[in-house]
Order: structure tokens, then sequence, then C-alpha cells
């Protein structure tokens, strides 16, 4: 998730390559399906000038790059800072800095593949699909302690809670804590808003900071009396005499509790509207578990949870006769190769019911999310029981979506079911 930028400025790029839009222009944040479309239609490869890199727009070329090995999440590994221009680290983020050296998200082979090869465990489909009868009874106890009310804000009091507790309590944390992770999150995450201020990257480091002692105090508690949770495994989990480091369990289960519920929190809330603004009967995208699953991969394809993903050029090299020097930063436009047109009938219509569903939103390749069919399944369970119990569910106002380009969601979600 950490935002990568460019270093080294591209310069002599054709006017015609290169196109516009301020990511904080609420114009453009609550409506990048517009400035997609544009791209699609003229030049899916283009030179983004505010971010000041190479983008991809369209499903073949964003699918092909993300399992694409000349790219990747870091490049300290084959590259010095000097060499390409990459200042130094910031003093005043060192903790939020050490929450992201072990992350999964930005290592690569074989730093990587042995670490997800000691995690990837208990993530996989025959795990997680235990956890749907909690998920369920979870979905029905929030909607318990609101039904009575006239209406309600679904991203506050649904879409956020269920995750935030679901990934706690696999990782070994109580459910009461669910508000405090959800809060270091929160802040946590403003570090991938674009241009970030000194003063957004104190309070996240604050936050990671508090994170990071608090899982301290749970690891210490866990080596004296082990439990059957995720955190004691990582911490117990044995590959041929290999065992991670607390830091790598630390940033570990920051990333799983962060990514965990950001991106279902996200796309609970725009899939909720997508459904609720297509005027199709809801209970009826919920009918079978096979529709169910449609709904939610076409949720996830509709108004995806992220946008944008970044990796940088390994090595000198060229795509689609773009020169790219080592170093270089990509753009991969995930939310825009969902509503490819060349990929996709009627791209820019909600159809649960379509025959040519994908999408590339929880990545692919290496770094395809770990936490995919843990969220497939939340997505499917909750936004079910939500529909089970509320079907008469409608917005109260406009939704807008928050000033973080990069994870689109919902501020808030308002709405009423009488």
């Amino acid at each position: 998730m950490a935002a990568i930028t460019q270093v080294k400025p591209i310069t002599d790029v054709p006017s015609l390559l290169s196109a516009s839009a301020a990511p904080q222009d609420p114009k453009f944040y609550q409506d990048p399906y517009a400035f997609y479309a544009r791209q699609h239609a003229s030049h899916p490869a283009f030179f983004w000038e505010e971010y000041g890199h190479w983008c991809f727009a369209d499903f073949k070329s964003v699918s092909a790059l993300l399992r694409d090995k000349r790219f990747g999440r870091d490049i300290l590994h084959v590259a010095s800072r000097e060499e390409i221009g990459l200042p130094g680290p910031k003093p005043h983020v060192a903790e939020f800095d050490l929450t992201e050296k072990f992350s999964l998200l930005n290592l690569e082979a074989p730093a990587h593949t042995r670490l997800r090869t000691l995690v990837n465990r208990a993530f996989v489909s025959r795990q997680v699909e235990q956890l749907r009868s909690r998920i369920r009874q979870l979905a029905h106890e929030i909607i318990d302690g609101f039904e009575g009310e006239e209406s309600v804000d679904l991203i506050k009091a649904f879409a956020a809670p269920i995750p935030a507790i679901v990934i706690a309590e696999m990782i070994g944390l109580t459910a009461d804590m669910a508000p405090q992770l959800l809060n270091w999150s929160n802040r946590m995450v403003t570090m991938y808003m674009y241009n970030v201020s000194h003063e957004t990257e104190l309070d996240a480091n604050q936050a990671a900071a508090e994170f990071t002692a608090y899982l301290r105090d749970v690891i210490a508690e866990r080596r004296k009396a082990p439990r059957e949770d995720l955190l004691t495994h990582m911490l117990t989990t044995d590959r041929d005499g290999d065992v991670l480091s607390e830091d790598e369990v630390i940033s570990t289960a920051i990333l799983l509790l962060n990514a965990g519920h950001e991106a279902t929190v996200h796309t609970t809330g725009n899939g909720v509207k997508s459904i609720l603004e297509s005027g199709l009967d809801p209970q009826s995208l919920f009918a079978t578990p096979e529709q169910a699953e449609r709904t939610v991969e076409e949720c996830l394809r509709f108004d995806a949870p992220l946008h944008l993903f970044t990796r940088y050029a390994l090595m000198d090299t060229d795509v689609d006769g773009i020169a790219l020097r080592k170093g270089d930063v990509i753009g991969l436009m995930l939310g825009a190769a969902n509503r490819d047109p060349a990929r996709f009938a009627h791209a820019d219509r909600f159809d649960p019911f379509r025959t040519d569903g994908a999408n590339v939103s929880f990545g692919a390749g290496i770094h395809f999310c770990i936490g995919a069919p843990l969220a497939r399944i939340e997505l499917q369970e909750a936004m079910g029981v939500l529909f089970e119990r509320l079907p008469t569910l409608k917005l109260v106002e406009p939704p807008r979506y928050g000033n973080v380009y990069h994870f689109h969601g919902l501020e808030r979600l308002m709405v009423q079911w009488r």
C-alpha cells in the first residue's frame, strides 16, 4: 500500500500522450470514471502530469504488468538510493517505516516468497470458509443494534465493524479492540494520499508507534501463553528451521489488520451504493450462493476499492513503445482497467448478471491480495444478510467519496428502510 513516487523527472513526453487530472480535485475523485473513459477512447497508456509518471488504464496491460517481473514494489534490492536518486528515509516517520519494512506488499522475491509461505496457510479458501457463520452472526447482531433507528450511516454502523472484528479475531485480538484498530488504520492509510502534509506524516507515525507498542505487548503474552490464532501461528510456524522475527510478525499483523478491512469496507459501501442506484431487486442479487458470488465480483469490478497501484521498473525496459529507466514508476490503474470497454460489454453499466465478469481489484501475480478469499466471503455474507433483513433499504442523501484517490471509498452512506 505504501505510495511510491517518481524521483527522476520524465521529460520529452509527447503532448498527445500526456493527461492531467488533479487527484485532490473533488470533481475528479467523486467521479474518476469520466477521466478513465477519455483515456480509453484516446490513449490508455499515458503520462499523468500530476504524478509525473506513466500509467496504464486498459485491462490487458494492467493484468499483464501486475504479473511482469520486470516491475516490483521494491527497488533497493536491485539498486542503491544514489543510483536512482531516491532520498533517504525521513526521521519523523521512522515508526511508520518500520511497520512497512517487512510488509508483504512491499517485498520482492526471495524475501516475499519466504514471508508469504509462512503466513499463507491461514488465508487459503478452505480455512476462511469456516468463518461464514461468524460473519453472518456479526451482520445480524450489528443490524439488531440499529434496526430501530430512522436512518444510519452504513459505513460507520455496518461496513467498517464487520471486517475489523473478523480480522482482529483471526489474528487473536479481542472484538472490543476493533474501534481502536480502525482508528490506527485510518490514520496510517492517510500516508498514501497524494501530496501528503507534514502534519499527516506525524500523525500517521504516531498511530504506527501506538499500534506497534500494542502488538509487542500482545506478542509477549502469546509467547507465555500460546493460543489457536494467527498471531501464535506466525510466532511459532517453522519452515526448515526458519521462523519469523518479531518485527516481521508486527509488519505482517499490521498489514493484515489494515488491508484486511480497508478494501472490504470500501467495497461494501460502494457495492451497496451501486446496487441501490441500479434499480435492481437487491434480494434477487443474493438469492443463491452462485448469484451472491457474481454480485460481489461485479461490485468489485464496477466501483473498485483501490484505483492506483504503483511499481518500480527494476531495469531499463520498454512497454508498448514507452521507454522506462530503472527506477521509473508506473501506475497500474485498477479502477480504470475494470471499466475497459475493450474487455467488458457495457463497461459502465452495473450488471451482476453479466457473463464477461472479471476484475483486477485484488491485483495479480505475487502480490495478489492474500486476504482476497476472506474479503469475498465477508462481502457475500454481510451484504446478503443486509438485504435479507432490510429489503427496502434506500439512500437518504447523495453519497460522496473521500479525498483519498487511491482508496476509493465513501465518506458515509446514509440510508433508511422505513
